[in-house]
Formats: structure tokens, sequence, C-alpha cells
């Protein structure tokens, strides 16, 4: 087998994770698959530009990063407005109690900031050690570990304002 086919047999057995982390990053299903192949698009035509020994991953991470900064720069220019996935896809689901609090996590993580989604996209999420989420982010561990207590201060208070206007 050569380089290129196992970087790519690489690349798809990292699909999933790629995904994950796109959705979290743009809490929505077709913008994350959209990003996730513009993501791998990227890797194949740059292929070169991965240092084997290096974190696949990682370098995923940081395409993907990259891509969605651009999208969001683009969206702006055009002044569109992207909506939240719909919310009531599964209105008289059995499990609706249980969907009812993924949908309140979902609205609270996409009323963080950029910066703070990515973070906890990555680290909460993905479950990525902080030192690779601060080199896919391009950022200094220490500033990635005060977003991610921001972050998570953030979502503890919109959680809780959540319950409350509930109740």
């Amino acid at each position: 087998m050569d380089d290129t086919t196992a970087l790519h047999e690489a690349i798809a057995a990292l699909l999933p994770r790629l995904r994950r982390f796109a959705r979290t990053v743009t809490w929505n299903r077709e913008d994350a698959d959209d990003l996730v192949q513009l993501a791998v698009e990227r890797a194949i035509l740059h292929s070169r530009q991965w240092q084997a020994g290096t974190r696949l991953d990682s370098w995923l991470f940081r395409i993907i990063k990259n891509a969605w900064i651009d999208e969001v720069r683009a969206r702006s220019r055009r002044e569109q407005l992207f909506a939240p996935e719909e919310e009531g896809e599964h209105v008289g689901d059995d499990h609706a109690e249980a969907h009812q609090q993924r949908l309140a996590v979902q609205k609270a993580v996409s009323l963080l900031s950029d910066e703070h989604r990515l973070v906890v996209g990555l680290v909460l999420v993905d479950g990525l050690p902080y030192k690779e989420a601060a080199e896919v982010l391009e950022i200094p561990i220490g500033t990635l570990t005060s977003r991610l207590a921001r972050a998570r201060a953030a979502l503890q208070e919109l959680l809780s304002d959540q319950a409350r206007t509930v109740t």
C-alpha cells in the first residue's frame, strides 16, 4: 500500500470525529457535512503539507477550523443569517425529555462566541487533550484553558437561565 492510499484510509477513519467536530462548530447538519467535505478535499489536495509523524487529526481539525472561519466571514459579507437546526424535529418522541435537554444544550452552545464554541468542540465534545486543542487553534495553552473556563461558566449560566425560564 502506498503512502497516498494509507493517508486516504486514515482520513476516512477520522470522518466520524471530523463530522462531530464540525457539528459542534456549526450547529447545523448540512453546514457540518459541507465543512467536512471541504476539509477532506483540502486535505487531499494539499496532502504534501501534512508531515508524517504528526497527528493527522489535529491537522484536519485545523483545516476545519480555518474553513469555518472563512465561511463565517463570507456569510457576514453577504449579510446572510443562518438559522439553527429546526428544533421541532422529534416532537412526540418517547424520549422527549432527553431531546429537550439536548436541544437546551445545543441552544446554549450555539449562543457561545465562535472562540468558545471551538474550544468546547475540541476539548469537551471531541476529547482532545489541551495541548492538541491549543495546537489546532494555534493559541497558547494558557489561552485555551482560560477560554474553556469562560465557556464552561457561560454554558452553566445559559443553562441555568433556560431552566429558570422553563419553571
